[in-house]
């Protein structure tokens, strides 16, 4: 008896027997790199949950019961989830000390959500200006639990204090360079990290709808432009563009197997005040400013890269629409009673700048001429363009960024300028 690949080949001519047996390999070809992805994505999984158990058991053991436990440190917690409008969010905003997190508390306590933040504080970059946002999140009523989020004793002590109505999940490791640096740290927060705060989250009764930061670097090596959520995503020119990936993978099964009510939002080059300080804008900011020379990548052939830059107000907006539109989780103590909303948007602003541009508004705000010194661009995970196709996010959440790179500069300008004490171009 023949097999079904026998009947399918043999009958043809040799002509066609060549090209049939090109195409049964190349479809071969596309189901093993399918399979070497699951089976990588799976690795990443299953070395993710071992650094998390080693670590998250070390943290647990040097951190200070007697701290979570107290009345005081509860009631601060309480307090600042208190909601204080109808119908109002009780959220936990993870990585709330930074840029995003910082401007989302913020938001939503304007708005009269309960907010309750969570950081590490990690020393990426500066801690000072983490420290800085903390702040200003506490004078603005928000209180930050500081632990990290593979801390599984934490996130249960605070999940066990306040009913979330949702979570906004912006904690991870940052940057697509540094992988190079501490490649450990992105698996470490940004796959057993998200595991472990899933986890708190599934188990949690009421669960919380879960809203997080994924990233527009998934799109990877894609050409196709603009980016739509539609697009393939599995070929990452990035460890970090791999692990907001995997953790796409990873959510999808938690929303599949818990009821989890999901949305993954992508986002586009966000840049603003209370910035980070690894971040082009940033930097070039303060070297031209300290007449240091600035180093401007260009792609293959001399092409300018070009980013969709999105100002960070445009980027708070589809944050909170995403809140308010998710819709519920459907689990109960981690077992799921029906299908829940798994979505993921596109937060660009549709309008891709090259970075020659960037750096002649900001000569132009900051009044001083910057010393360029272009290379071609290395081969260190950077891809030469992103660009955003937002139609389904602002069919969906509303979402409808406003400001432009003219005006978002400038505002940043103006608060860089300020926060570091410049007058004039002059540091006082």
């Amino acid at each position: 008896m023949r097999s079904s690949e026998d009947e399918y080949v043999f009958p043809l001519t040799p002509g066609k027997f060549k090209i049939e047996r090109a195409h049964a390999i190349n479809r071969q070809f596309h189901r093993c790199a399918s399979t070497l992805f699951l089976w990588a994505l799976f690795l990443i999984v299953v070395t993710a949950m071992y650094i998390s158990l080693f670590t998250s058991g070390n943290r647990c053991l040097s951190s200070s019961p007697s701290l979570y436990d107290s009345v005081e440190w509860q009631k601060q917690v309480r307090d600042s989830a208190q909601i204080r409008r109808s119908n109002g969010l009780s959220v936990l905003v993870t990585g709330a000390a930074g840029f995003v997190g910082t401007h989302v508390s913020l938001a939503l306590k304007k708005r009269g959500d309960g907010v309750v933040g969570l950081d590490n504080f990690n020393d990426y970059y500066d801690p000072s200006l983490k420290k800085a946002r903390k702040n200003l999140l506490n004078s603005n009523g928000i209180f930050i639990v500081e632990g990290d989020i593979n801390d599984a004793r934490i996130l249960a002590k605070v999940f066990d204090i306040v009913a979330f109505t949702h979570v906004m999940h912006l904690a991870a490791q940052a940057g697509v360079r540094y992988a190079i640096e501490n490649p450990h740290s992105y698996v470490h927060s940004n796959v057993a990290g998200l595991v472990t705060l899933l986890e708190a989250s599934k188990s949690a009764n009421p669960q919380p709808a879960f809203v997080w930061a994924s990233s527009s670097s998934v799109y990877g090596l894609n050409t196709k432009v603009p980016f739509s959520e539609s697009d393939r995503t599995d070929r990452p020119a990035s460890l970090y563009a791999a692990t907001k990936k995997a953790g796409e993978g990873i959510t999808h099964t938690y929303n599949h197997i818990y009821g989890l009510s999901v949305t993954g939002l992508r986002f586009f080059t966000v840049y603003g005040p209370w910035g980070r300080p690894d971040m082009a804008y940033f930097s070039f900011t303060r070297n031209i400013l300290q007449g240091k020379p600035i180093t401007v990548y260009r792609g293959k052939n001399g092409v300018d890269l070009a980013r969709d830059f999105t100002y960070i107000d445009d980027i708070v907006k589809g944050c909170l629409g995403s809140l308010d539109t998710s819709g519920k989780s459907t689990g109960s103590g981690g077992k799921k009673r029906g299908p829940a909303p798994y979505r993921i948007f596109n937060l660009g602003n549709t309008s891709p700048v090259t970075v020659p541009k960037l750096v002649s508004i900001l000569e132009k705000h900051l009044k001083a001429k910057a010393k360029q010194k272009v290379v071609e661009m290395p081969g260190n995970g950077d891809v030469p363009f992103t660009h955003a196709n937002i139609s389904l996010a602002r069919r969906e959440i509303g979402y409808k960024p406003t400001t432009d790179l003219e005006t978002g500069l400038k505002k940043f300008v103006s608060w860089y300028l300020s926060y570091y004490g410049y007058h004039q171009g002059k540091l006082v």
